[in-house]
């Protein structure tokens, strides 16, 4: 089984589309395979256009390598 890594990815898609942010937490092998599994589950076609933004906001996103020992610590806060 190849390294799998969790990425908490910060995403914001601006008015009129949305006027939130969103944290997705994604396991994945590498950026590539957070960016395709997080498109996957987009159904909004007006979000594509972020869609650049979105690969910005992955290579930029927090990542931890996972094994069987991780120990206790806050990963992400949301706060409004």
């Amino acid at each position: 089984m190849s390294q799998k890594y969790l990425y908490i990815v910060d995403h914001y898609v601006p008015f009129p589309q949305s006027e939130y942010g969103g944290v997705w937490n994604v396991i994945a092998e590498n950026d590539s395979e957070c960016f395709d599994l997080i498109i996957a589950l987009d159904d909004h076609e007006d979000y594509r256009q972020h869609y650049t933004q979105l690969k910005e906001n992955i290579n930029n996103s927090h990542v931890f390598a996972l094994n069987d020992e991780q120990e206790s610590r806050v990963v992400e806060e949301f706060t409004t």
